[in-house]
């Protein structure tokens, strides 16, 4: 009987989950347009059924196709536009309209320990996105930035490595570090930007005025740049593949002299040395002599005999291996043994995923780059997992792990050998081994590629960064998040510089090693609270308890006097006979306690307000804390019932103030420093024998403490014209006071120096940031960006020492001086050249015609500190930047970006033509001085700086670039969908096109030297 009845249960059960599969399999096929508010087909929406992870995306032409039960609901949402919910029912056509919220207001972005609203954001936030660039293929973290972020200073790197220097709205330390603090997913970021593939970052934020920075407090005076990282997508799981390669080329390039060239100006050169003290043609081609001077006569000059081209020759300094290849016709193209066209390859695959218990992106990239200069290489292996899981409703835990391994074992050559090296010097020796000196001579430089034959090289450095986090939902809005994140670094560093080397053989060979290792950690507890109530007043409150701990171990030993011979190398570096054994252990602490509260009354109305406070154990034991402070408002006037105006779609006025500190100093700068050494003591026998010593190195200050920043920033958000135009201004002043600075001590003492708080800087500027659609139809989007930004920063206060009239004193020898720029140039000032009826007064000055005419100012007729003016600046007065990008027919895109840095100064010496010993080396081809072509600009050949020793020659640096075109084609879905590939792109780019510098003419106007051109092209496929 029970049998019967169980029987009977279970075919109950049974035929009511074949009713339940019955109703859940009546699924239709829902297709249909999605259409912007401009009726053209809006790519990239997300389809979802509501209540599952069921969901796809529309094409290009606006299209998606799902399948969905119909008694479920569609929802359409895309970033910059309101959700949409549509009900199935007998649907199986649903097309509509999305309409655009304004400004992407609702959008959530990252301030540091958390998130809010775009519209309820206070402080000064610039966005980056990553995604954007992708035709660009930016190598590095700096490419990402370069330009596209008003109040960023990104620094240009020509190297293989790349990368540059970062710095947010100018200079506000005078010794202590100027870069910006680094935020990788929510932690604080001590590691390399190459550690960080670029493929993998979803967003980046620059936070630049001290209420959005303060957060992290004690670091943060410099600015925050926030890097996201990427994690899954709902949907199936997804495999993406970005293959490119490409050529690194040189793009600017100064030339020397050809080998007929360089013995034409090697005859000028002489004639400039001897002005006024050498015989007629004495330096010229015996065989162009005129018809009035016989070859006799000539070789007369210094009673010469013999060959009259190798006399002549000699009289130029020419060395026997020059002369010999010269009238053999032996030349060489040093250019061709320093430059190369750089091969360049990056490689990243990602899978990613996510359902609604598990979140996963991992990916593995490669890359090997090579530079312009022959042994400039890189080489990186770089890989990311990021995990979350959701145990219960209540609790998640996750990981974000980065593994980085750089490989710079190569050895670079020197590219300013180009400079130096004679066409006429050998390159080979007998034997075919490479010529040390190619035109034996000690000041004309060595072969290229004669040191790093006899140098045995490892260079690597090992990086692990991991985040393990648990998120907790508490009751009352109230969540609480724990980050541990640890850091280990490894480095090894191993040197042989062989003794079969012709100089470093004279020492036995020497070697090196050196291994470094670094622990660092820091653990976050934060506790955040959001909640809304009577639909009008929303509360986000952050509140953090942070600690964190550094210590590294760094041992380096070297030797030389191998013997019998020193073919092991830094293998067998015991068998030296001079052995040096040394360490550096380093150690250091920090804590934090920081609380941040924004309110936001009915959208149109918001405070931020936060306090920090920082502990860090450089600082001395009397200051070991700071308290750090910032209030900020902000004000939607555009949603004011008495604002009125047709054109205005949005405008927010945001009021910002707050301090920050800077701790970027050495981590014992505080402390006495004792020191040991060695030296020989001689006993009364005449004994050498060798003692220890101690020393204190250092003068401690135990009332060190943090440098302080304090800025007001005004913002202006808006968008108008149907959001055809949005924007950004700013304006800020920020004084940063408490300088951490080397102060000179009297020798006295017994210090040279000592760290101390004194003085302060002001900086203020000014930043407009424009996003505009020009043009919009259904085959042709022209969008653009532009930003502008300037700086100008004043030194207020230095030492506080007075002169007897009661002002304060500059510290000349360091160029600092109150009331005027860090950056601004001091020194002597040129008027022009001295000419040929100006001798006699040029000789007033110990120089002669031909050479630079300095202003003497107080015309004492010496040139001291009272004859040098402020001239122009070092650091541009301003900057821009512009971005284009055109889409056409729907697949192919085209975008192009431009920048510039204008009106700022930097030195041109090579006007002076005395770069080097002229008589023994080559030269770059410039104009110069002389009698029958006589310059204003150029001096002659081996000028004089008379007494006025150590001047420099400044000229404009102004410059605008084309720093890339890129373009892509994504290849139409119905074709890639035959094949089960979700997007197939293939694109193209060329970085650095060229600049226009209207007065600088030498190498590169922002480095100064050989700066590449990349030519790449690439594939990104997704399955």
């Amino acid at each position: 009987m029970r049998y019967k009845l169980y029987k009977s249960l279970w075919l109950i059960v049974f035929y009511l989950c074949i009713g339940v599969s019955t109703t859940y399999a009546q699924n239709v096929q829902i297709s249909g347009t999605v259409l912007d508010e401009t009726d053209m087909p809006l790519p990239g929406v997300t389809v979802l059924l509501k209540g599952t992870t069921t969901g796809t995306t529309t094409d290009l032409d606006g299209k998606y196709s799902i399948s969905a039960p119909t008694d479920g609901v569609l929802v359409f949402s895309f970033i910059g536009y309101d959700p949409v919910e549509k009900l199935i029912g007998n649907q199986t056509v649903i097309d509509l309209k999305m309409n655009p919220n304004t400004s992407d207001l609702e959008e959530v972005v990252v301030i540091g320990y958390g998130s809010a609203k775009k519209r309820d954001v206070t402080g000064a936030v610039s966005s980056v996105n990553p995604n954007k660039l992708e035709n660009e293929n930016p190598n590095s973290v700096q490419d990402i930035l370069r330009g596209n972020a008003a109040g960023l200073n990104v620094g240009l790197s020509t190297s293989a490595k790349g990368g540059g220097s970062l710095q947010v709205r100018g200079q506000t330390s005078l010794n202590a570090g100027n870069s910006p603090l680094l935020v990788l997913d929510g932690a604080i970021y001590y590691g390399e930007l190459a550690d960080i593939n670029p493929n993998d970052i979803d967003n980046l934020e620059v936070l630049k005025d001290a209420s959005a920075a303060a957060v992290f407090g004690a670091k943060a005076a410099n600015g925050v740049i926030l890097i996201t990282t990427k994690k899954g997508t709902i949907g199936k799981p997804t495999i993406k593949f970005n293959a490119n390669a490409g050529l690194a080329t040189m793009a600017t390039f100064p030339e020397v002299y050809s080998p007929d060239g360089f013995v034409s100006w090697r005859e000028d050169v002489f004639k400039s040395i001897n002005a006024g003290g050498y015989d007629p043609y004495e330096f010229s081609d015996p065989r162009t002599l005129p018809s009035e001077i016989s070859l006799e006569e000539w070789m007369a000059y210094d009673g010469s005999s013999g060959d009259p081209i190798t006399v002549w020759l000699q009289r130029l300094n020419m060395q026997p291996a020059e002369i010999e290849n010269y009238q053999n016709g032996n030349s060489v193209d040093w250019y061709d043994k320093i430059f190369q066209t750089g091969f360049r390859q990056d490689y990243t695959v990602s899978l990613s995923g996510r359902n609604e218990n598990f979140n996963y992106y991992w990916s593995v990239g490669y890359l090997n780059n090579e530079g312009i200069i022959i042994g400039d290489e890189f080489e990186t292996i770089r890989t990311r997992l990021n995990l979350e899981g959701k145990v219960n409703d209540w609790l998640s835990v996750g990981t974000n792990i980065q593994f980085a391994h750089q490989d710079e074992s190569q050895v670079t050559v020197d590219w300013n050998l180009l400079r130096t090296l004679s066409p006429w010097g050998s390159e080979y020796n007998e034997d075919d081994t490479y010529k040390w000196r190619p035109n034996d001579e000690q000041s004309g430089g060595t072969h290229p590629f004669y040191d790093r034959s006899h140098i045995d090289r490892v260079d690597r450095d090992l990086n692990i960064n991991a985040t393990l986090y648990a998120n907790i939902k508490l009751p009352f809005g109230f969540n609480f998040r724990t980050n541990f994140t640890p850091r280990f670094t490894y480095y090894e560093y191993f040197n042989h510089q062989s003794a079969e080397h012709a100089e470093w053989g004279q020492r036995g060979g020497i070697a090196s090693r050196r291994q470094n290792k670094t622990y660092y950690w820091q653990l976050d507890n934060i506790l955040t609270w959001q909640k809304t109530f009577a639909e009008k007043h929303d509360f986000n409150a952050t509140f953090l308890v942070n600690a964190e701990k550094f210590q590294s171990w760094d041992n380096t030993m070297t030797n030389n006097g191998f013997e019998p011979h020193d073919r092991l190398g830094y293998h067998n570096i015991g068998g030296g006979i001079n052995p040096i054994i040394s360490s550096n252990d380093e150690y250091s602490t920090g804590d934090a306690l920081m609380g941040r509260m924004i309110y936001s009354y009915d959208g149109k109305y918001s405070t931020t307000v936060s306090v920090r406070r920082d502990g860090y154990s450089a600082f001395g034991q009397s200051n070991p804390r700071a308290l750090f402070y910032s209030a900020a408002v902000g004000w939607v006037f555009s949603d004011e019932n008495f604002v009125n105006i047709d054109w205005l779609d949005f405008g927010k006025l945001r009021l910002s103030w707050g301090s920050n500190g800077n701790r970027d100093i050495g981590r014992y700068v505080a402390l006495s420093d004792l020191n040991t050494g060695k030296y020989f003591y001689e006993r009364p026998s005449g004994e050498l024998y060798l003692v220890n010593q101690l020393y204190v190195n250092r003068m401690q200050n135990s009332n060190l403490q943090w440098e302080r920043t304090e800025s007001f920033n005004f913002g202006l958000d808006f968008s108008v014209l149907k959001t055809r135009l949005t924007g950004t201004l700013e304006m800020y002043k920020m004084s940063t006071r408490d300088l951490l600075v080397e102060r000179s001590l009297p020798d006295f003492l017994g210090f040279n120096f000592v760290w101390d708080n004194l003085g302060q800087v002001d900086n203020k500027g000014f930043e407009l940031t424009l996003n505009s659609t020009n043009y919009e139809r259904n085959n042709f989007i022209w969008r653009s960006t532009a930003n502008f930004q300037l700086n100008r920063n004043e030194i207020v206060s230095l030492y506080g020492d007075l002169d007897e009239n009661g002002e304060e004193l500059d510290d000349p020898s360091n160029g600092w001086f109150i009331g005027r720029a860090i950056d601004q140039i001091w020194n002597y000032k040129t008027l022009g050249i001295w000419q040929s009826d100006e001798a006699d007064a040029a000789a007033d000055y110990g120089v002669k015609p031909g050479d630079f005419k300095i202003e003497d100012v107080d015309g004492d007729g010496l040139f001291t500190n009272a004859d040098r003016q402020f001239q122009g600046f070092t650091e541009p007065r301003f900057r821009w930047s512009l971005r284009n990008e055109f889409v056409l027919f729907k697949n192919f895109d085209v975008s192009f970006m431009i920048y510039s840095y204008w009106g700022h100064d930097g030195t041109f010496n090579q006007r002076k033509n005395r770069d080097g010993f002229l008589d023994r080396t080559s030269s770059y081809i410039t104009p110069y001085w002389t009698e029958e072509n006589p310059s204003n600009e150029w001096a002659r050949l081996n000028s004089s700086e008379g007494g006025a020793g150590g001047f420099n020659v400044y000229r404009k640096r102004s410059f605008i670039r084309l720093e890339n075109i890129s373009m892509g084609y994504n290849f139409p879905k119905q074709l890639t969908e035959k094949a089960n590939i979700t997007n197939l792109r293939v694109y193209g780019n060329i970085r650095n096109v060229g600049h226009y510098a209207p007065q600088w003419d030498f190498w590169d106007p922002e480095n100064s030297g050989p700066i590449p051109r990349y030519f790449t092209l690439g594939i990104d496929v997704t399955l």
